[in-house]
């Protein structure tokens, strides 16, 4: 069964940093790209950062050189490192990716990141 957990949500203030966490289980974790997603009130899902199973990372423009996305293939856990933060990253913060066989899509529950002005 195929598990995805975020951790690491918080309120923290504006020009700060957290490290978000999502640690996956019931798949081959190695062998699939992975992706952060975020959705603020009233707001669509949006797509936020990705990393391939291997080669290079890609981030949405609103995140470029605020945000780092990583991935630790012995705990089969991913990383979103968020510096400088701004009110507007207010969201919850989905893990995600899709089978690269089945192409099913799968995700975690969110994790609530809240930034104060």
């Amino acid at each position: 069964q195929v598990q995805l957990v975020e951790s690491g949500g918080d309120l923290v203030q504006a020009g700060g940093s957290l490290r978000l966490s999502c640690a996956a289980s019931g798949y081959i974790f190695s062998v699939n790209a992975m992706d952060w997603y975020r959705q603020a009130p009233g707001k669509q899902r949006e797509w936020v950062a990705s990393i391939p199973a291997g080669g290079s990372t890609n981030y949405a423009d609103s995140v470029k050189g605020r945000f780092t996305i990583s991935r630790d293939n012995a705990k089969k856990t991913v990383y979103l490192q968020m510096n400088c933060l701004k009110p507007e990253d207010t969201a919850v913060y989905y893990c995600h990716f899709q089978e690269r066989i089945t192409y099913m899509h799968y995700w975690g529950q969110g994790t609530q990141v809240t930034v104060s002005s």
